[in-house]
């Protein structure tokens, strides 16, 4: 029975998705190499980390996904208890309460409530589709979003807010909802970041920023990842300088080098052609995620593929971004490329879940055979 499914699932989505992520398994193999000596234990953690992922991408894949709408409420509930419990019970990672640690590994829910956020928004925003021209009903989207996003940042995880808050407003916007309701949601963006610049950020993601704004201003403190991120990425010319011969990532110059800067890392060792080759099977991602979601005649559906797509999208965008200094350093994470079991298993369910919006939009049925 599986078998005959997963000849019915989108095989260019599945074999994009499967080939970034063994090049970001053979990129943080480079890594394990530096001048200190070896440790493969990232790149035997993330392995781990892809089959698990992988096996529950299929099984996501198996089951209805409009089964997932009379599962909101409890998922909201769920969401909202679990981020309040990382406040009070989770480790602190580099300033960031965000982990809950079971010893080999550490779970970081914020990822998790991506994909169930992108749920509760797709059912809500589906239902209310011909009424989203009420600003009540943007009001009540934003009422659903604003809880745990704010628990998040509490934390605080700057980054992982900014997420839930673009998956928001990509929703909302591609519902058709008037620009003049856009707009005011853009300005009530900039009176919330000044006020969380004035009350809630800490002074290092005050520093990203300033950053971020002017690169030069601090070397060798604030702007010292960026610059040294910056120099990885120029100096990978055309084809790079091999893996595991990066001078930067290898030297350790490169702070974070398997998580928030293994883009740089990538540039620095399979040069212009490596980035060519990740950002053509993004392109690739992209163009199935959104030839699905206009194909699939569900709004619920349709919705829950541009979550998934917009979430991608920003994950791309603000990564790739820092990583040449046009953006701010946030620790958001290269989909399916940087290190990081909870991101990884978690885009791997949102693929999973996209896959089946694909069978099920096409009206598939899955028979049982018999042995």
């Amino acid at each position: 029975m599986v078998l005959i499914f997963l000849k019915k699932l989108d095989i260019t989505l599945l074999t994009a998705v499967v080939i970034l992520i063994l090049l970001g398994l053979i990129i943080i193999y480079s890594t394990s190499y530096n001048s200190t000596g070896t440790d493969f234990l990232n790149f035997r953690k993330q392995a781990i980390f892809s089959v698990v992922g992988f096996v529950l991408m299929i099984g996501v894949s198996l089951f209805d996904y409009r089964a997932l709408k009379s599962w909101t409420g409890i998922f909201y509930v769920l969401v909202c208890f679990i981020l309040a419990a990382v406040l009070f019970f989770g480790t602190s990672i580099r300033g960031t309460t965000s982990w809950f640690d079971f010893g080999f590994f550490n779970v970081q829910p914020s990822e998790f409530v991506k994909i169930i956020m992108i749920i509760i928004l797709a059912k809500y925003l589906a239902e209310a589709k011909n009424y989203l021209n009420d600003l009540k009903k943007i009001i009540v989207s934003g009422i659903y979003i604003s809880l745990p996003t704010i628990l998040i940042i509490l934390q605080p995880d700057f980054g992982s807010a900014l997420v839930l808050l673009f998956i928001w407003i990509a929703m909302v916007f591609m519902t058709g909802t008037k620009m003049k309701y856009m707009a005011m949601i853009f300005i009530f963006g900039m009176v919330s970041f000044a006020g969380c610049w004035l009350y809630v950020f800490e002074d290092y993601q005050k520093n990203r920023i300033a950053t971020f704004i002017n690169p030069q201003s601090d070397l060798l403190g604030s702007g010292y990842n960026v610059n040294q991120s910056i120099i990885a990425v120029g100096s990978g010319n055309i084809w790079g300088k091999g893996l595991g011969h990066g001078s930067q990532s290898q030297l350790n110059f490169l702070p974070e080098k398997h998580t928030d800067f293994i883009f740089a890392v990538l540039a620095e060792e399979m040069g212009f052609i490596g980035v060519f080759l990740i950002l053509g099977l993004f392109a690739i991602l992209f163009y199935r995620l959104f030839k699905i979601a206009f194909e699939t005649q569900d709004n619920f559906g349709k919705l829950l593929v541009l979550g998934v797509a917009f979430t991608l999208i920003f994950h791309i965008t603000i990564n790739v971004g820092m990583n040449v200094g046009v953006m701010p350093v946030t620790g958001i994470p290269l989909p399916f490329i940087s290190y990081g079991g909870s991101s990884l298993i978690s885009f791997l369910i949102m693929i999973g879940i996209v896959l089946n919006v694909y069978v099920k939009g096409r009206g598939y049925r899955i028979e049982k055979e018999e042995d």
